[in-house]
């Protein structure tokens, strides 16, 4: 099950974070369709857009079908065949499609048979743990280990304008597989894209959280291969669909469970006032820092472009590898910051948790 995400680079700065080699190898960024939809935020839940991957082959038919396109489309798949005039109308749920039965539902086997597979953009998911004994489930958030290179901390190797296409060495987005469709309203009107996202048995790490985990594709080959509808058959692409351990997490705030909520708090490590913790995978797991002055804004097209010093940049810090509740000072500078960010904020526009 993976029922919220968290993806809220700006634009400009998650266009980098993409770049990629198409088949000659040339390095690229992928071009955006319908830019002004994508809204960063902490917490997104379904129903809202997100930014998804995908060959530029499926909009333009002579194109290459290693190159990208950024689309932003909507959390639920809307089967094309769907006849009501209201998405929201849809019966069942598409948030995810499992990956067991993903032949026999005509609702994802018929895109999947026509190449319409996407990649899922997101600096992680959030998934809920059960606690034995009571109602409560402890809210953890699910992410891509993240390794420290040389260059990591400085800013110039990715915001300097003449290597932006050839380095990105920040927070590496998470990559879930999906399978998209088009929706025409039979009244008329404009196409919907709308998506979901695969899910595999959870690998052991995640396992004691939830049964469930989204197909996450580890690599940029995986990436590619899912992609390249017009050279990877269904059959092929399919292989590449299952679960991983190259996966890391920390328990964070019940802030998260109200999906209004949209601050650095729902991803921000937290302590668990327990007797035992899960440990958290991976031997290099790493915490963020965000140096932006203010919460995302949907962006607006028109508007100058961001100074260098304006775009929110990673840095990583490690997090305790104990099996007792993690200490205060584990993200002490993360936690300063977002001490800070909320003393600044007004009264009236502080978030609230249900």
């Amino acid at each position: 099950m993976c029922g919220r995400t968290s993806c809220h680079l700006p634009r400009d700065v998650l266009t980098r974070a993409c770049a990629y080699q198409d088949r000659r190898g040339q390095q690229r960024l992928p071009e955006w369709r319908d830019p002004d939809k994508y809204c960063p935020s902490y917490n997104k839940s379904p129903q809202s857009n997100s930014p998804v991957l995908l060959s530029r082959l499926h909009f333009e038919k002579d194109a290459d079908s290693s190159e990208r396109i950024i689309a932003p489309m909507r959390w639920g798949l809307v089967p094309s065949w769907f006849k009501e005039s209201d998405p929201s109308k849809l019966q069942f749920n598409t948030t995810n499609c499992r990956s067991d039965t993903i032949m026999e539902k005509r609702s994802f086997k018929v895109p999947l048979g026509k190449g319409r597979r996407c990649v899922v953009l997101a600096d992680g998911f959030y998934e809920w743990q059960r606690c034995q004994g009571t109602n409560q489930r402890q809210p953890y958030f699910i992410y891509f280990p993240q390794i420290k290179t040389e260059k990591s901390g400085s800013t110039g190797a990715a915001d300097s304008p003449e290597n932006w296409e050839k380095v990105w060495d920040n927070w590496r987005l998470l990559t879930m597989a999906g399978i998209f469709d088009c929706w025409e309203p039979p009244e008329g009107g404009d196409v919907l894209y709308s998506y979901t996202i695969i899910t595999v048995d959870s690998c052991k790490g995640l396992s004691d959280i939830h049964h469930r985990m989204p197909a996450i594709l580890d690599g940029e080959e995986a990436v590619s291969k899912w992609l390249d509808f017009g050279e990877v058959s269904t059959q092929e692409a399919l292989k590449l669909i299952h679960s991983t351990e190259n996966i890391t997490f920390h328990a964070v705030s019940s802030v998260v469970n109200n999906s209004r909520n949209n601050t650095p708090e729902c991803l921000a490590p937290v302590d668990l006032v327990v007797k035992k913790e899960l440990k958290a995978s991976g031997s290099s797991q790493r915490m963020l820092q965000w140096l932006a002055p203010k919460s995302p804004k949907k962006e607006d097209s028109k508007t100058p472009q961001k100074e260098e010093s304006d775009v929110p940049q990673w840095s990583s810090q490690f997090l305790q590898k104990s099996s007792l509740p993690t200490k205060r000072g584990t993200a002490g500078l993360l936690e300063q910051w977002l001490k800070r960010e909320k003393e600044e904020e007004p009264a009236a526009k502080r978030p609230y948790s249900q």
